[in-house]
């Protein structure tokens, strides 16, 4: 029985002794320079017998929780037209792999250890927005833990699809998301987590390129569980990236010329509207400003589903601009001096020239109307001064002529013993009174005609005053309107 005993015994050791010389040779069956590498017996200890095809659990039930983490380098390209955001983004993910695990003391206390990607199990976790593949860098290597920890560190150039809102241009933000998630697994083989707290996350600006057009606000995040034929469930980890457009380049390139033009078309207003150098200038300013939107049209983003608010700006401003070149023609031929011009109605003259001055405090028809009253009491005392001598004066000589002639002939009939006779007066100076007459009624009907000019100059001169103030209470309410609706979208 005690010799039974110590032949167990004896068989035992040498099992033991057999398995650590068959572990020894394992560890170091490399030969030549790498039998005492430490980094590579590792290596071939983690993938002796390695699968990476099968999900790293031990027990089947168990769910892979994946934490994930986003950090936005740049933003690339902003595609309006197709709706495409290009961004550059560090991307980050941890999981435990339950087979890489040793232990330290017996590999010279090395604690983590770079293996290749393509020898390790990877989770299936895509972005639902992809929409093109990017230059993205390739990396090859994975970082491994002695607890189990793989953690795969990469930068991704991202194209993704994004429903970008460009009615605020320039003054716009862009909130665009990127959803990860695992395109085959259900929650209950792999799970997302972050890696850093939303907080962190949504403040953190520490790689990002901020000298572009774009400005990163902030990113925020959001986890959710899904299904799609309410059997499987999903985890989906989704960031909102919030951006938002730097709007110095376009205010400096787009609005402030069609400010400027818009203040020479109210300065313009100051021309005299009796003379044509007033729609010659807005002329010039409505051919300048339809040059200025050629120029700028490629400037400006286009959608099939919306037009920005300063491309409705510019169009208004176009029809502000044909509305006072309507202004001053509509003017231009109130006041236009012609003879066969019909005189004022009274309801107009009683309208515009003594209603609307009241009503709108216009001072210039006053001194207008004064103007025209001393030009009309000097013209009625010419008219009595010249035209009643010319006319008292060739009376008094027609008088005299008659008498003269009067007398002589009733002299001599008187001689010869006749009855005296009536003479009729001389043919030229009948001829002169009728060509003085006629020269008379002809001043007076071009005096006439002045007047009636006078007074349309001064409808117009009302009209251009009134119209005016209209116009430009229309362009300081239409300018106040989208500065404040700009002012609030540059502070949200």
């Amino acid at each position: 029985m005690k010799l039974s005993s110590s032949w167990t015994v004896l068989a035992l050791f040498l099992l033991h002794g057999t398995s650590r010389t068959c572990t020894a040779k394992k560890l170091g069956s490399s030969s030549g320079r790498f039998a005492n590498a430490t980094l590579v017996q590792l290596s071939e200890f983690l993938s002796a017998g390695y699968k990476k095809g099968v999900r790293p659990v031990k027990d089947w039930r168990t769910s892979t929780m994946v934490a994930i983490d986003l950090m936005v380098y740049s933003i690339l390209n902003v595609d309006e037209k197709n709706q495409v955001l290009t961004t550059y983004v560090w991307y980050r993910q941890s999981w435990t792999d339950e087979f890489l695990v040793w232990n330290p003391e017996d590999f010279d206390e090395v604690k983590q250890v770079s293996i290749p990607t393509a020898n390790v199990w990877v989770p299936d976790i895509l972005i639902n927005e992809f929409v093109d593949v990017g230059k993205s860098p390739d990396i090859p290597y994975v970082y491994v833990t002695h607890n189990g920890l793989v953690r795969n560190y990469k930068p991704i150039q991202v194209v993704t699809a994004c429903t970008l809102n460009i009615y605020n241009f320039p003054f716009d933000v862009q909130k665009c998301s990127l959803t990860f998630q695992s395109w085959l697994h259900t929650i209950d083989d792999i799970n997302i987590t972050l890696m850093r707290s939303p907080e962190e996350l949504r403040e953190d600006k520490s790689v990002f390129m901020n000298q572009g057009e774009w400005e990163l606000l902030h990113v925020l995040s959001n986890y959710k569980i899904f299904s799609v034929d309410n059997d499987d469930y999903y985890a989906e980890m989704k960031f909102h990236v919030v951006i938002r457009r730097r709007p110095l380049f376009y205010t400096v390139n787009l609005l402030l010329p069609s400010i400027f033009l818009m203040v020479m078309d109210i300065v313009g207003f100051y021309l005299p509207p009796d003379s044509g150098e007033r729609v010659s200038f807005k002329i010039t300013l409505l051919l300048g400003y339809s040059v200025f939107l050629i120029i700028v049209s490629d400037t400006l983003p286009a959608t099939a589903i919306g037009t920005p608010l300063i491309g409705v700006y510019f169009v208004v401003c176009m029809a502000l601009l044909v509305i006072s070149l309507t202004e001053t023609v509509l003017i231009v031929r109130l006041v236009h001096k012609q003879d066969l011009q019909p005189p004022v109605p009274h309801w107009v003259k009683y309208l515009v020239l003594e209603r609307a001055t009241v009503l709108f405090c216009i001072h210039k028809k006053h001194r207008l109307c004064s103007q025209l009253s001393s030009q009309a009491s000097d013209l009625e005392r010419y008219k009595d001064s010249h035209y009643g001598t010319v006319q008292c004066s060739l009376h008094h000589t027609c008088e005299i002529g008659r008498r003269v002639s009067q007398h002589d002939r009733d002299g001599g009939l008187l001689g010869r013993g006749l009855p005296p006779t009536r003479d009729p007066s001389p043919p030229i100076m009948d001829n002169i009174l009728q060509e003085v007459t006629a020269i008379r009624h002809f001043l007076e009907k071009r005096e006439r005609c002045r007047e009636v000019a006078k007074e349309w100059l001064q409808v117009g001169y009302v009209l251009d005053v009134l119209l005016f103030r209209v116009y430009l209470v229309a362009v300081v309410a239409y300018s106040i309107t989208l500065g404040t609706l700009w002012s609030v979208w540059q502070v949200a």
